[in-house]
C-alpha cells in the first residue's frame, strides 16, 4: 500500500482499501443518478383534435445508449380523474402499447429520446402525462399537460323574414365543432362613412352552447335587422373568438338596397 492509499484508508475511518473503494464508486453511482434526468418541452403541450402529436421527453446531453438496459414508461391521468393509467411500456425486447398507436421510436431512443408518438388525438386523450425513464440504475420522471382543443367551423347567412310578416330579417352565425366550450361571438357594422367597423350591442341574440356526440359544441347567434332597408350597402361582420384560434374569424354579410344579400357572399363559411 503506498503513502496515498494509506492517507485514503485513514480518512475512511481505517476501512480497508477495497472497501474504501467500493463505497467511493456506490457515492460516485449516487451522484451521477443525482445528475440524471429527463426533460420536456413545455407544462403545456396543445395539438388540435384528430391530428397526430409527439409529447417530446428527453435525456439531454445523453451518450449512444444500449437500449437493452433501457426502460420507459408512459403513463397518464385523464383530465377530470387521479388514476393514474399506463400508456405504453417498453424494456429490454418488451414493447407494449394500451393506447392503440402509442409507439416510441427505439432508433431515437439510442440517443436519448423517449418521446411518445399519439395518432389521431381526440378529447379524450386530453390529461396529465407521465414520462418515466430507467437507464439502470439511474431513473426519473416528469410531467406534461396535453390540452386538445378543436376549431370552429362558422358560417353566415340571411334568415329572411316571410313576406307579409311582422318579423324582421335575421342574419345568422352558426360556429360548429369547437372545443372547448368558451366561444365569444360579437357583431359589427362596417359603413361608408366609418373609418372603423363600429360594433352592435342591440338586436343580438346568441342561444346556449349545444354539445356533439364527439365532445364538441355548436353554438349561433342572431343579429336581427331594425328594417332591411337600413344601411343599405353596409357590411355587416361575425366576429368569433376562440382559444384554438390564432386570430379571430371575421365572417361578412354585405346586404343590397333590396334587402337582400349581394351575390357571392352568402352563404360564407370559414375554419
Amino acid at each position: 500500500m503506498n503513502l496515498r492509499e494509506n492517507e485514503m484508508a485513514r480518512r475512511s475511518g481505517g476501512l480497508a482499501p477495497w472497501r474504501f473503494w467500493c463505497l467511493l464508486l456506490v457515492l460516485w453511482g449516487v451522484l451521477e443518478a443525482a445528475g440524471f434526468r429527463v426533460e420536456m418541452a413545455d407544462r403545456t403541450q396543445t395539438v388540435f383534435l384528430n391530428d397526430n402529436t409527439t409529447i417530446i421527453c428527453k435525456i439531454p446531453g445523453s451518450p449512444a445508449l444500449d437500449i437493452s438496459t433501457v426502460g420507459v414508461v408512459w403513463s397518464v391521468k385523464r383530465k377530470g380523474s387521479e388514476e393514474k393509467v399506463l400508456l405504453f411500456e417498453y424494456y429490454g425486447d418488451h414493447k407494449k402499447a394500451y393506447r392503440p398507436g402509442a409507439n416510441i421510436s427505439q432508433e431515437k431512443l439510442k440517443n436519448g429520446d423517449a418521446s411518445l408518438y399519439l395518432p389521431a388525438v381526440q378529447l379524450s386523450d386530453a390529461g396529465e402525462y407521465f414520462c418515466k425513464v430507467v437507464v439502470t440504475p439511474e431513473k426519473d420522471e416528469k410531467s406534461v399537460q396535453l390540452e386538445v382543443v378543436a376549431t370552429p367551423t362558422s358560417k353566415i347567412f340571411l334568415d329572411q323574414a316571410p313576406e307579409n310578416s311582422r318579423q324582421c330579417a335575421r342574419i345568422v352565425c352558426k360556429c360548429s365543432g369547437f372545443y372547448p366550450d368558451s366561444v365569444n361571438i360579437t357583431w359589427e357594422i362596417c359603413l361608408q362613412k366609418a373609418a372603423q367597423p363600429l360594433p352592435i350591442s342591440e338586436g343580438i341574440f346568441t342561444g346556449p352552447h349545444v354539445q356533439n356526440g364527439d365532445g364538441t359544441f355548436n353554438v349561433t347567434s342572431y343579429l336581427t335587422l331594425k328594417s332591411p332597408l337600413e344601411d343599405a350597402g353596409a357590411m355587416y361582420q361575425c366576429v368569433v373568438s376562440h382559444v384554438s384560434l390564432c386570430t379571430t374569424q371575421r365572417l361578412n354579410l354585405t346586404l343590397s338596397g333590396t334587402g337582400k344579400p349581394l351575390s357571392g357572399r352568402v352563404p360564407y363559411s370559414m375554419t
